[in-house]
């Protein structure tokens, strides 16, 4: 498949690109060569090719869910300016 120059600059137009005028016609070159490549590869009979392992079939070794830590609520609210009922009071910023 051929890309022709007036088809680069409408691709960079919809993909807000700014590309050179001199540069139109190395893009035209490379994205042709690049659709011919995937046109080869299409072309190719896989239907006896076994397929690779996927990352989906992977599995994630976990590890157990175990509380390590414990409520410091007090120890935190004891060093904070203004606490309130369990809740930390801060200035009023929005009126």
């Amino acid at each position: 498949m051929s890309i022709e120059v007036d088809e680069v600059k409408k691709i960079a137009k919809l993909a807000c690109l700014n590309v050179d005028e001199a540069d139109l016609q190395a893009y035209a070159t490379d994205l042709s060569n690049i659709l011919d490549l995937v046109a080869q590869m299409d072309a190719i009979d896989t239907t006896d090719v076994t397929p690779m392992s996927h990352p989906f079939d992977a599995v994630q070794r976990l590890r157990e869910d175990v509380v390590t830590d414990f409520n410091r609520r007090e120890d935190f609210q004891a060093i904070a300016p203004a606490v309130e009922d369990g809740l930390y009071l801060v200035p009023k910023v929005i009126e």
